[in-house]
């Protein structure tokens, strides 16, 4: 029973260092793409399997620019960015990346939107008295 706790540890340590890694790589240009390299993008979270076997990378670009065609470039450089990622973390097997946008600013700029609304502020306000 004890296990679980450190597998869980361990997968969100591993999931930190691969997240490091690949914003190091991005940061430095070392993907020869003419996107990734014109754009900043930020690594936002990297969440293991309990294996260790697949990676989900969330990403954004900043500035929410470009999304799809940051997406289609990381993809494109999937193989590249495993092989490094496989060599700079010292394990077993080396994950399989997949990488997604994080849409995590989005709902949240959604829920700020929707709390400054007049309506909510209305029932907000009705409620405190």
């Amino acid at each position: 029973m004890t296990d679980q706790p450190e597998k869980s540890v361990r997968t969100l340590r591993v999931g930190e260092q691969v997240r490091h890694i690949l914003s190091e790589i991005l940061q430095r240009g070392d993907v020869h793409d003419d996107v990734l390299t014109t754009h900043l993008v930020s690594i936002t979270e990297v969440r293991v399997s309990p294996d260790l076997r697949h990676a989900t990378v969330f990403v954004k670009p900043l500035l929410g620019k470009d999304e799809e065609a940051v997406l289609k470039a990381l993809r494109t450089n999937t193989a590249y960015l495993q092989r490094e990622v496989a060599r700079r973390v010292k394990m077993k097997y080396a994950a399989r990346l997949k990488f997604l946008s994080d849409e995590s600013f989005d709902e949240g700029s959604h829920i700020d939107q929707l709390l400054r609304s007049p309506t909510v502020a209305r029932d907000l306000d009705a409620g405190g008295e």
